[in-house]
């Protein structure tokens, strides 16, 4: 463990109560001390959840240590079950309390409970959020799902989607009404909605819909080899994804119908919107190792930028991102430290970001535009319309989203003829994405604090001194006539190269001699 001011992921305890608040009937007794309640602002503040998580405190403290802290969780998960009569309880520890070593499970189950009693063992010190959503859903199939007869029609069961998933709820609502297209019915839905009694019939479909490797993988699996039941492999973000998922269903279910496309305006949306504004921008991804990789495909086959980075932040996942960081042809970073993110994106000088919430405030300290893509993300990506990323609907809310931060054509147009406007002067840079931000990072609005990790071995990418080279008017003056949302780019590398050379004045020779060098 190490002190840090930003994470990407929670401890195990988090992933757990994802599941345990996304579904019904079912209770967390959580044995944890007090200050491990901050967890629920997770979902009533941010996820705007007009309820509290369904989950119990032990909330032992300091001075309970030198007593009998098990006959406390003895008393939380009796009083639980007497007060809000779940049909299944889980047990775990959280990180603190894990260290003290209660054993929460054997505890429950002596109390002889009249529900299903599961015990989650997860362990905090080594495994982090995604990892504890995957491995509480997994037991929770393990302990109450049951072979049974198939449905008499074709029917499936959607796997993965939980609470502070990004955008699950509306990607749900979305898959559900393809497969119906399709004639499919959709047996259960879980984590998100479904009941213990409803995973108790999980073996009735006749294959799964598996949407979210990173919280439903392991219970897929185990549904195939307890079940029979296949699963897809194919997630469905991005027009060509939507469209191999659709074939895929098609082929396990054996139906011959698709669902209608008339919605879809995303290719031509991408094919008609002005060339020089889409073809070829850079951009850097950043995410879970599922968004990342669908947001790759689309970014270059779909849209039509160039990808210049990927990474992410799940371990777990690692194997599949480096897989596609090579079709790609970059160099896969696999970290959950921000500062490395921020590092690799500040050398690579992107032109726009696709990240979580963290790379959209890198975004901003850097002047790069950033649009989100995965989790985690701030209240202002659980937004109240539908807004999916899966299915054809999905597809035209990320054109949508991703464009936005980029400057339109004839926009740029328009700012360049009122240039000189105390609105639209070159200074203030296009007000929604950042680009507004002063060139010094550590004078930018609401800049991230210097890091007490930052030491001199890691440290960002310096930028000449502003004082010891002086920009000569010419060159000014042509500058300004490179697009803003390059400008800065073409600025830091014209100084590198005067840097390099020891020059202390860039003239307009200067200035097309790095274009030249770094055309090269």
């Amino acid at each position: 463990m190490k002190l840090t001011v930003w994470t990407y992921e929670g401890p195990p305890h988090v992933g757990a109560m994802r599941v345990a608040t996304a579904m019904q009937g079912l209770h967390y007794v959580l044995h944890a001390p007090q200050g491990d309640t901050y967890a629920d602002l997770l979902f009533t503040m941010i996820e705007r959840r007009s309820k509290r998580p369904p989950v119990s405190y032990t909330t032992f403290q300091a001075r309970d240590l030198g007593g009998d802290t098990a006959n406390l969780f003895r008393t939380a998960a009796q009083d639980a079950c007497d007060r809000f009569r779940p049909e299944a309880i889980i047990v775990g520890a959280s990180c603190t309390a894990e260290l003290i070593q209660d054993n929460p499970g054997g505890l429950a189950e002596a109390l002889g409970l009249p529900v299903p009693v599961i015990a989650l063992d997860l362990p905090s010190y080594q495994r982090r959020e995604n990892f504890g959503a995957d491995e509480t859903f997994l037991q929770i199939v393990r302990h109450l799902a049951r072979p049974m007869a198939r449905t008499a029609r074709v029917s499936c069961n959607i796997l993965g989607p939980t609470a502070l998933g990004f955008r699950h709820r509306d990607d749900l609502a979305e898959i559900t009404a393809l497969l119906e297209e399709m004639g499919i019915e959709v047996n259960l839905a879980a984590p998100m909605g479904a009941r213990p009694g409803d995973i108790a019939r999980m073996g009735a479909a006749h294959f799964n819909v598996l949407l979210y490797p990173e919280t439903a993988e392991s219970a897929a699996r185990h549904c195939e080899t307890a079940f029979g039941q296949p699963y897809t492999r194919t997630v469905p973000i991005g027009v060509a994804a939507t469209r191999a998922f659709i074939a895929e269903v098609a082929a396990l279910a054996g139906t011959a119908r698709h669902p209608d496309e008339a919605r879809l305006r995303q290719p031509w949306w991408a094919a008609s919107v002005d060339s020089t504004y889409l073809t070829g921008k850079r951009v850097f991804l950043f995410g879970d190792a599922t968004h990342v990789i669908a947001a790759a495909r689309i970014a270059r086959d779909e849209i039509g930028f160039e990808v210049c980075g990927m990474g992410c932040y799940n371990r777990e996942q690692a194997r599949a991102l480096r897989a596609a960081a090579k079709q790609f042809g970059v160099e896969p970073l696999i970290t959950d430290d921000y500062l490395e993110v921020e590092a690799a994106i500040a050398a690579l000088q992107p032109e726009l970001i696709l990240g979580t919430q963290m790379e959209r405030h890198i975004g901003k300290r850097l002047g790069i535009p950033c649009a989100v893509i995965s989790a985690p993300v701030h209240v202002q990506d659980f937004p109240a319309r539908h807004s999916p990323q899966m299915g054809f609907e999905g597809a035209n809310v990320i054109f949508d989203t991703w464009v936005h931060p980029l400057v339109m054509g004839l926009e740029e147009h328009l700012l360049h003829m009122f240039r000189d406007d105390f609105e639209f002067h070159d200074a203030a840079g296009p007000s929604h994405h950042g680009g507004h931000a002063p060139r010094s990072l550590s004078d930018a609005p609401g800049a991230l604090p210097p890091h007490p990790q930052d030491t001199s071995e890691r440290k960002m990418p310096e930028a000449p001194a502003a004082d010891s080279i002086v920009w000569l008017s010419d060159a000014e003056r042509e500058l300004k006539k490179i697009p803003f949302f390059v400008r800065g780019k073409a600025r830091r590398n014209t100084e590198n190269f005067a840097a390099g050379k020891g020059l202390n004045e860039i003239s307009i020779d200067t200035l097309y001699e790095a274009k030249a060098h770094y055309a090269r």
